[in-house]
């Protein structure tokens, strides 16, 4: 029996006294993040909120199975932030879809949640009515001509099906139910709430595709809600990235068991405070940033070499080569050679290997 067949759905229950202690732990790590980052200055918070909804973004399509050009994510969420450094380089419709919808979720995150608004992720989700080749409902719950909504895995001929969502006809009563939930004024903690609205969506699972995606933002507004605050110093997505087969072990077990949720709350808090956790390293790149160009306030940088710099701070992908600074800058090789000569001559740059054009460099951070 799936839990939304039983007659008491979706009277969802947990025992209070088992999340206390996680509770409380969580609470204290978001207050003592929220105020490490409130000490840093706005230039720092709104690059620390740069750098965590990029990751947010990314990672919550890859949990998916899609992958996004990180360039392209930063830019476009840096445009919409008014951030300067939002390049000129063309985005994918994809790509702005999903970053309208986690900034709608958390920038706005005070507003009611509504089925307009929920259509309106959709929609940004799929510009094209597509999901990958296939014409789904967009912008609308999905309808008998779906089918079954079931989580499947499995060659063709031996699927094994993980769990299967309540019937299209239940679903505008059903999201009705939810709305009013999210809405109404609760005792509940937002951080529980938090993770009841994410497991509630997802066990409707309203749209034809992009539910955990849009369960997903969900969860983030309610958290930003938590916090009072729009911007985003971790990534639940990356962390639920990190921790995916666990993430849908505990789906499943919940979701085909009885209204008692205190297993799903319970893992939840964990990997939120995996998340919390994790934005320490995100907060010191963040610093190391901003030492970096702090230390080089006097110098002088062309724009290619400003461009490639910050790259290599925010985390470049792979060996930084002159060919891929050549491609990146859409510059000649003599002067790809020339930017990176007068850099390592100036000891910002050094040299990893030799080899020509497949010598590497790397940042200098330090002074030695």
């Amino acid at each position: 029996m799936y839990i939304h067949e039983h007659k008491d759905w979706p009277e969802l229950i947990w025992k209070q006294a088992e999340l206390v202690d996680l509770l409380a732990e969580v609470r204290h790590l978001q207050g003592r993040l929220l105020g490490r980052m409130e000490a840093l200055g706005f230039e720092l918070r709104e690059e620390a909120t740069l750098q965590t909804l990029t990751q947010d973004v990314i990672k919550t399509s890859e949990i998916e199975g899609e992958k996004l050009d990180a360039q392209q994510v930063r830019s476009s969420i840096a445009r919409r932030l008014g951030m300067d450094i939002a390049s000129a380089l063309p985005i994918d419709r994809n790509v702005e879809g999903i970053v309208e919808i986690m900034l709608n979720a958390t920038r706005k995150h005070t507003a009611p949640l509504t089925q307009e608004r929920l259509f309106a992720w959709h929609a940004a989700l799929f510009p094209t009515g597509r999901s990958g080749m296939r014409r789904i409902m967009v912008g609308g719950w999905r309808t008998e001509a779906s089918g079954p909504m079931q989580v499947v895995s499995g060659a063709i001929g031996r699927e094994r099906v993980h769990y299967q969502a309540p019937s299209h006809d239940r679903l505008k009563k059903e999201m009705a139910r939810f709305l009013k939930w999210f809405n109404a004024s609760s005792e509940t903690d937002p951080v529980i709430k938090s993770a009841l609205a994410h497991f509630w969506f997802v066990t409707i699972h309203p749209f034809e595709d992009g539910n955990g995606r849009i369960a997903r933002a969900i969860a983030d507004m309610v958290l930003a809600r938590s916090e009072k605050s729009a911007q985003r110093f971790y990534s639940m997505s990356a962390q639920i990235q990190r921790e995916r087969k666990d993430y849908y072990d505990v789906l499943e077990s919940c979701q085909k068991g009885a209204l008692d949720i205190t297993r799903w709350i319970e893992w939840f808090l964990n990997c939120l405070k995996h998340a919390i956790t994790a934005s320490e390293k995100l907060l010191e790149a963040v610093l190391v940033k901003a030492n970096f160009w702090k230390t080089h306030a006097g110098e002088s940088f062309n724009d290619r070499q400003r461009a490639i710099i910050n790259r290599l701070l925010d985390g470049f992908d792979g060996k930084l080569t002159s060919s891929k600074w050549a491609k990146l800058t859409k510059c000649s090789q003599d002067t790809a050679l020339r930017d990176i000569s007068d850099l390592v001559h100036r000891r910002i740059l050094v040299r990893e290997d030799a080899g020509g054009r497949s010598t590497s460099y790397a940042l200098r951070l330090s002074s030695n």
